[in-house]
């Protein structure tokens, strides 16, 4: 009863911090005079991927380096699959080139730096997450000097300042409430899959996983509905760099991270490559530079395929 009652207070956490993350993002691009895509992959990212560092750097300290590796990779999977399918179901989202002449080609470079890391000696060293972190560092220098808008804003006169003081209170609040709400989550539902013995990869993959995908989810939904979809797609494509780079990268230099269940490398990393690859063709076919409702539905199908297969 208590761990259904974390999971629920959780979710509404989540959702409020959500809309007060996106008010504070949207007053943030205004005030700097800067892409509402940078913001969604700088400020909106960091604050929804801070649950996957707490959680990683937790479980690896405590010698749980299954979790801290499935948390991740798990919330990149359903970042795209379950959080974009279902942010595309409810409405189309065109896409401008710099996607796919920058963001994407970043997020894959990072997923293959991590494949690369940690497939052949099942250890994330130091070393490698300080690469990591650098590789992010300038990223992030690039992205504030050059990037443009990604993707269109429908609705530009929605946009609607917002006093300093408020951008700042949305901003903390939202935080926390992410934080917290996350906690609250992962706390139920990991009690709730551990009630029923399901084994300590499964439970990262599947449940912490979606759990710290959830603040994805909330921000995303909100700005779809709010037509902010530059922060939506931006959020996204930031988290799952934010997740590899930043969250993977402090926490294997704080301490190294070793696989122990081998089916991490054999079953679901690659679906994360897979995952993160098929987005470029998806935005292309059928119509070009553009994500619809039927992508929303393949990306669906392939995120519940890899949980059935996962949980067998």
């Amino acid at each position: 009863m208590q761990d259904a009652l974390f999971v629920v207070l959780g979710l509404l956490l989540l959702i409020l911090g959500g809309n007060w993350l996106l008010k504070a993002a949207v007053a943030l691009s205004l005030r700097l005079n800067i892409p509402k895509i940078v913001i969604g992959m700088t400020v909106v990212s960091f604050a929804t991927s801070a649950p996957e560092l707490i959680v990683s750097i937790n479980a690896a300290l405590d010698g749980f380096p299954d979790l801290a590796l499935g948390n991740v990779v798990g919330s990149n999977i359903a970042n795209l699959g379950l959080v974009l399918g279902i942010t595309i179901v409810l409405g189309h989202m065109d896409v401008r080139k710099s996607f796919y002449t920058t963001d994407w080609p970043v997020m894959m470079l990072a997923s293959l730096m991590f494949f690369g890391f940690i497939y052949f000696d099942q250890e994330l060293q130091r070393y490698e997450g300080m690469a990591m972190v650098v590789f992010l560092f300038l990223f992030l220098v690039y992205l504030l000097r050059f990037q443009k808008t990604a993707v269109v804003d429908e609705m530009p006169e929605d946009d609607v300042p917002l006093p300093l003081y408020k951008t700042v209170l949305y901003l903390g609040i939202g935080g926390a409430a992410l934080w917290g709400g996350s906690e609250l989550l992962i706390e139920g539902a990991v009690g709730l899959a551990t009630f029923y013995g399901v084994s300590e990869r499964v439970i990262a993959i599947t449940v912490v996983s979606v759990g710290t995908s959830i603040p994805e989810l909330a921000a995303s939904v909100i700005a779809v509905m709010k037509k902010e979809k530059a922060i939506s797609l931006g959020n996204l494509i930031g988290s799952n760099i934010f997740n590899l780079l930043a969250v993977l990268g402090i926490t294997s230099m704080i301490t190294p991270i070793r696989v122990m269940d081998t089916g991490l490398l054999t079953n679901d990393i690659f679906w994360m490559l897979g995952i993160s690859f098929i987005i470029l063709p998806l935005v292309f076919l059928p119509r070009g530079l553009r994500l619809g409702w039927r992508d929303g539905i393949a990306l669906l199908a392939g995120y519940i395929i890899f949980v059935y297969l996962t949980v067998q």
